[in-house]
């Protein structure tokens, strides 16, 4: 596989009152520990991007990893930071808050990229993209230092400039549903 997988758990959870919302719980387990479960099998390595709590996340038994990007830059900055520190070629990154992430994601997504010979493959159910959930060479490193030094923190702006597929994972909608608020996390609690 040769793909280090970045769980992104840097943000401010602002809509979630700001709390980290990788360790709120969901059907009696924080969320990050959720996606741990379903990721690991499909990666050789996982990183945390957390840039609180750090002593909570490193208990969970992988690398924590903090922005380089000061301010809670955004995913890219926990996407460039992973793919900074990544031991392998590929670097798949996925929100904290996606308790429900496809089993075969690295897999489908890998199959895209070689398939069509893309720098980066997005998850897309409908038309909707979901850019945190993406797939990348780890050569794409200094084109996104570019684009963040130059101010740049939007992942799909900064994607709209390279060869990217939209993988199709119309099957599973929910598997992309992440949780922002308290009505949304007793709403997944409730169809999960």
């Amino acid at each position: 596989m040769n793909i280090t997988g970045v769980v992104l758990a840097g943000g401010l959870g602002r809509r979630m009152g700001g709390v980290d919302k990788g360790l709120v719980d969901f059907m009696g387990k924080p969320l990050i520990v959720h996606v741990l479960e379903r990721l690991s099998p499909q990666v050789d390595e996982i990183l945390i991007n957390a840039n609180r709590e750090l002593e909570c996340y490193a208990a969970l038994s992988y690398p924590v990893i903090q922005d380089d990007i000061a301010g809670f830059a955004g995913p890219l900055a926990g996407l460039h930071k992973g793919m900074s520190m990544a031991k392998h070629p590929f670097v798949l990154t996925v929100p904290c808050d996606s308790p429900l992430l496809p089993l075969d994601l690295a897999q489908r997504l890998m199959q895209g990229l070689i398939k069509n010979d893309a720098d980066l493959a997005v998850a897309k159910t409908g038309t909707q993209a979901h850019p945190v959930f993406c797939l990348c060479k780890k050569t794409l490193l200094k084109n996104l230092e570019a684009y963040l030094q130059s101010g740049g923190r939007k992942i799909d702006t900064w994607y709209s400039a390279l060869k990217v597929i939209e993988v199709p994972f119309d099957h599973d909608p929910q598997a992309f549903a992440n949780i922002n608020t308290v009505e949304e996390l007793s709403s997944l609690e409730k169809t999960a």
